[in-house]
Formats: structure tokens, sequence, C-alpha cells
């Protein structure tokens, strides 16, 4: 913050020198001496424009270093990898481009300034520099989008089918989770069942919905593939889970998934941090209203054979709601009693 705080003192003290030598010019515009002092303001200019572009670039690259581990946090998923790859590889590529057009820019505003002898060069077209401008940039872009669409194919590619469902719902403003329960299969669900308490709207008519439970934080097994089916309540919110390199848009009336394996478990990411209060956290990344703010939830990765008893010990939703025992069918309540743990 400090260092914001500078740049905006820096940025501010050249705009006033910058207005100041352009009241000075209009004043003798004014006074008609104007074309005296143009060669001398314009050589001010000049200098001006080759110290923003220092301050400017010095002030970038300083932050960029300082902060750099904020806005890019460690990887702790597979597909994270190759996802980082391609930002980096675009941000090179970009980057090397913004320096040397924005470098030309503020050198040629210098060395072309004005003088009172110069003459300026009509030089209306030159073929090669069109084929090089265009060619070069034509190709470097075919290669990003083609190695984007790739990793786009294989992230959002069909999960497998041991993968471990969650139903992530979102709504103003909170994180609801439902899981598939011991026989991994989130069951279906119906808006217009949806009520003070059955706030999922979980169909009761599907047999897959019976050992469904729901969970306070989203907890995943390291080393598994996890998926996540995805959808909202009310507005457009957003699932994001930073550390895994995981965004996916949570659209009312549409839902959405993304899967990914997590690779590092909570405990490995505290020692990595040198933190034994980190969390992974997931938080919505869509503007969806005032309490926007407080979509938050830990994200409590665990080795499988934990993940499997802290499973294994959670109540189905149905166990905690008797009373919903009247919306599943006739020929399925037994069944109903038996694999929700009812009758225990």
């Amino acid at each position: 913050m400090f260092g914001l705080y500078i740049a905006l003192a820096v940025l501010l003290i050249l705009g006033i020198l910058l207005l100041i030598f352009r009241i000075s010019r209009l004043v003798n515009v004014v006074k008609g001496t104007g074309n005296e002092t143009s060669e001398t303001s314009n050589n001010i200019n000049g200098i001006l424009m080759i110290v923003f572009m220092v301050v400017f670039f010095g002030l970038a690259g300083w932050y960029s270093l300082v902060y750099y581990d904020d806005y890019v946090p460690p990887i702790a998923s597979e597909h994270g990898v190759l996802t980082d790859k391609l930002f980096w590889r675009t941000m090179w590529i970009t980057g090397i481009v913004f320096v040397a057009t924005n470098v030309l820019l503020f050198w040629f505003s210098y060395k072309y300034r004005y003088k009172k002898n110069n003459k300026a060069l009509f030089y209306p077209h030159n073929n090669n520099l069109e084929l090089i401008w265009t060619g070069i940039p034509a190709i470097v872009l075919t290669w990003l989008v083609i190695t984007g669409f790739l990793a786009w194919d294989g992230i959002m590619s069909e999960a497998p089918e041991e993968s471990e469902q969650i139903e992530i719902m979102g709504y103003q403003f909170a994180w609801s989770l439902r899981y598939g329960g011991m026989d991994n299969q989130v069951g279906e669900y119906d808006y217009r069942l949806i009520d003070a308490v059955n706030d999922h709207g979980v169909d009761f008519s599907d047999r897959s919905s019976f050992d469904d439970f729901k969970s306070n934080n989203l907890v995943i097994p390291k080393g598994k593939p996890v998926l996540l089916k995805i959808r909202a309540k009310d507005v457009l919110h957003s699932v994001f889970i930073p550390h895994m390199r995981l965004k996916m848009d949570a659209v009312p009336g549409l839902p959405t998934q993304f899967w990914f394996v997590a690779n590092k478990t909570t405990e490995e990411i505290r020692i990595e941090e040198g933190n034994p209060d980190f969390n992974y956290e997931l938080a919505c990344t869509e503007i969806c209203g005032r309490g926007h703010f407080s979509m938050k939830k830990n994200v409590i990765v665990l080795e499988q054979d934990e993940y499997d008893e802290w499973k294994a010990d959670q109540a189905s939703w149905l166990s905690k709601n008797p009373e919903y025992m009247s919306q599943v069918p006739d020929n399925l309540k037994e069944l109903a009693m038996v694999t929700s743990g009812i009758n225990k």
C-alpha cells in the first residue's frame, strides 16, 4: 500500500509539472512570444516523457516483484500446472510487446520532438513492415489459441467415473454443499421442492438422494478426482478456489460443473506456507450483491484414508430430517430407511 501511495504521489507531481508548462506555453502564445519558447518547452516535455517512462516501468517492476506471492498463490491441483504455464506464456509474449511498444512510444516522443529546422519525412507505406507486423502476430496468436483450446478441452472433459461428486449451490449470500453419500451419486433436485429446510430442493423420488449429506466446509480427498456440480438459486455467482486454479460460474437455471484433482493436503500447504492457520478458501468472484464478501467457505484437503473416515461419520440429510420421508415413494420407503440410516 505504501508503494502505491508513492506511485500516486510521483504521478501527481509529474501531472502538476506538465500542467505548469502547458499554462506557461499558453501564456506565451497570448503574449506573442510562443514561437521563441516552443522549442524549449518541447525539449522539456520530451525529457519528461523519458522520466515518466523510467518511473512508470520502475514502479511497475518493483511492485510486481514485491507482491508477486500475493497474486500468484502456490498451485495445489494437477491441472493448475498447465493453466499457469498457459498464463505465463501469454504474459511473457504480451508483456514483451507491451514494454517494446511503450518504450518506442516515449522514446519517439523525445527523439522527434519539435525542432525549428527539422522537417518530417513522408513515409506512407512499406510492404515488408506490413508483412512483419501482420504475419508474426497472426502466427503467435494462432499458436496461443490452439494450445489454449487443447488445454481447455482436457480440463473440461468428462469427469472420471470414480470422481467424488459434490454439489455446490450459490445463493445470496452463502454456499451450500451437498455430498453424494456412500454411493457417491448426488441425487436429483427440483426447484419446485425448495422450501425453508430443503434448500437444495432434493428430489426424494430418486434413490441416490437417500444417503446424501451436507457439510459446512468443502472437504475433499487428495489425489482423487472431485466433480463439482455447480448451480445457483437466485443470481449469478462464481465458484473460485485460487490455489486449485478453479473458477466456474454458478448460473441460475443452467447447471455447470468442473472436475479437478487436489495434490496437496491442507497440512502440506500449511508447512509450505509456514502458516499453521492457513486454509484453502472457496470464494465468490461474481459481484452478486451487498453480501458478496461473505460468500466464503474453508476448503479442507485430506489424505484418502482420512477422507474416507470423515465421510463415513457423516449422517445423511434425510436421517436428520425424517419428516421428508413422506416425499419418498411408498415402494422405496424401506430402501430409504436403510440407506439413509434412519433405522439405526
